[in-house]
């Protein structure tokens, strides 16, 4: 029996509160609707740009229930009953350049985003293909991207193999390790954000809002960018599906995204 009182509940997208096909199943939605019924502040945390979750925010009529869209990985914080953004960070334009050539030196792709579609120097490679894919939009090509990106952007992606990642990543840490954090959320995906821009500091500013403590707070998570906020949260919860690292600073471990983890997770420790 849980007799902590959580009062939020933070839950990554991909390969936590969807499946492996990028579906929300009927029992999470369900859930997740209890969970607000009951009074929980719910956050869908994502990396994805903001575009990418308000369809699953949509899905879970959080603009009619309330609730909140953290995307970018914590770039921007959207209130989807007030239909607004209540907290945003942009990657400052001075490192757009570095960004673009140390993709291009070791033949991988930079990409961002530019109304509802993502924009890269290439719309057939299949890491960005992939980024594509799970936001369910299409591909700008453009033949220069830091020359198009004349635009506030809160978030880059380099994609590729993770061998041809790793000299990226030094690169920009070395140049603009003051002004940017790079980390992997998956092994092909290496994001760049403005410095202090993870999942734990968005959280931490959106509770501040809430007047909620940190204590109150559930996060559920699979990926390696979701280690901080398991690290922050009251309860930190890793998916079966987690990479090991991920398990290894949870508190408890929910059933795999694709056996309705979150559902579980809802059911035993929100007191629905």
């Amino acid at each position: 029996m849980n007799t902590i009182k959580y009062k939020a509940l933070a839950l990554d997208l991909d390969g936590t509160l969807m499946d492996s096909s990028k579906k929300l199943s009927q029992q999470n939605k369900e859930a997740v609707w209890r969970a607000i019924e009951g009074g929980a502040a719910v956050i869908l945390a994502s990396g994805r740009p903001l575009f990418g979750v308000l369809p699953v925010a949509e899905a879970l009529e959080l603009d009619k229930r309330g609730g909140y869209v953290l995307a970018y990985n914590g770039g921007n914080i959207w209130d989807c009953k007030a239909q607004k953004l209540v907290y945003s960070r942009e990657v400052p334009p001075s490192c757009i350049q570095d960004i673009c050539n140390a993709a291009r030196r070791e033949g991988v792709h930079a990409l961002t985003y530019w109304e509802k579609e993502i924009v890269a120097e290439s719309s057939t490679d299949d890491y960005v293909l992939k980024e594509a894919f799970c936001n369910s939009t299409t591909v700008k090509k453009v033949n220069d991207l830091e020359a198009f990106v004349d635009y506030p952007v809160a978030k880059f992606l380099v994609v590729g193999p993770h061998e041809k990642l790793l000299p990226v990543e030094e690169n920009l840490r070395g140049k603009h390790g003051g002004a940017l954090d790079i980390f992997f959320s998956e092994e092909y995906f290496l994001e760049v954000v403005p410095k202090n821009v993870a999942k734990d500091a968005a959280l931490a500013a959106l509770l501040e809002l809430l007047g909620l403590s940190r204590e109150a707070l559930v996060a559920c998570g699979d990926g390696m960018n979701d280690i901080c906020m398991l690290d922050y949260a009251g309860l930190g919860v890793a998916m079966e599906n987690a990479y090991p690292p991920v398990k290894e600073h949870a508190q408890y471990i929910a059933p795999s995204n694709d056996a309705d983890g979150v559902s579980e997770v809802i059911d035993k420790f929100f007191n629905c």
